[in-house]
């Protein structure tokens, strides 16, 4: 099931900074990590109205799942019976302790995995859905995060996918923009409020079958995340 990745090396430029040495298969964000389980659990993403969303996304998911930066698990009660295991992969260390107290609450088998989007430790065509939830916004590589979910899934096998991005109005755009080239994805452990998810979906080579514009919440003040996507995509059969 496991595969090794080789990193290429590439030589340091002499005088340059050192970078932070992080595990590979890991990210390090702690600080929000802590902020995210203690602040965004169950009750919250209930009154956000989250809750319901994720059940719409997973209604209907069969066979095996893989889900791509699982983070506390707030995804795990609401997967249905007809899910028969769900793989989830979170790189980050403290939201996966968080995460193995809601695999074990879960009605269906939960089996967590350290590991990165772009990289995943699985093997090709082994699932029948993947599952992207509020996660394309963080990834380092867009698209070869998705290059990665549609190598593991099988042919005709669907990946469900809710994600906030680009607001279609221009001023909130604009803010959208500013916040990304600046302190938001320090704070908000490399979250992007701007990105595209359905366009870099298509652009992957993946199928849209079905798609839901949203405001998330839906009642209240719009914020820079508030605009987002609910859907379902194929993997085409090659």
């Amino acid at each position: 099931m496991w595969q090794r990745r080789s990193v290429p090396h590439v030589p340091r430029v002499p005088g340059a900074p050192r970078a932070p040495r992080v595990p590979q298969g890991s990210v390090h964000h702690p600080v929000f990590a802590r902020f995210y389980a203690s602040c965004c659990g169950p009750a919250a993403d209930a009154r956000a109205g989250v809750a319901t969303l994720r059940k719409e996304l997973l209604a209907g998911a069969t066979g095996r799942v893989i889900e791509v930066g699982a983070g506390s698990g707030l995804n795990f009660a609401h997967y249905p019976g007809t899910v028969s295991e769900v793989v989830a992969i979170e790189p980050e260390a403290t939201l996966r302790e968080v995460a193995r107290s809601a695999a074990a609450r879960a009605e269906v088998p939960v089996d967590l995995v350290p590991g990165v989007a772009e990289a995943l430790p699985v093997k090709s065509e082994a699932f029948d859905t993947a599952v992207a939830s509020l996660v394309l916004c963080s990834v380092r590589e867009v698209q070869r995060a998705l290059s990665e979910l549609r190598r593991v899934l099988r042919p005709g096998g669907e990946l469900r996918f809710f994600e906030h991005g680009r607001a279609a109005g221009r001023g909130l755009a604009a803010v959208q923009w500013s916040l990304d080239r600046t302190f938001w994805p320090l704070l908000m452990g490399g979250c992007h409020t701007g990105r595209d998810p359905l366009g870099e979906i298509r652009t992957a080579g993946f199928e849209v079958l079905r798609v839901r514009r949203l405001k998330v919440p839906e009642r209240g003040p719009t914020l820079p995340t508030s605009p987002a996507v609910l859907g379902t995509a194929r993997r085409p059969s090659d």
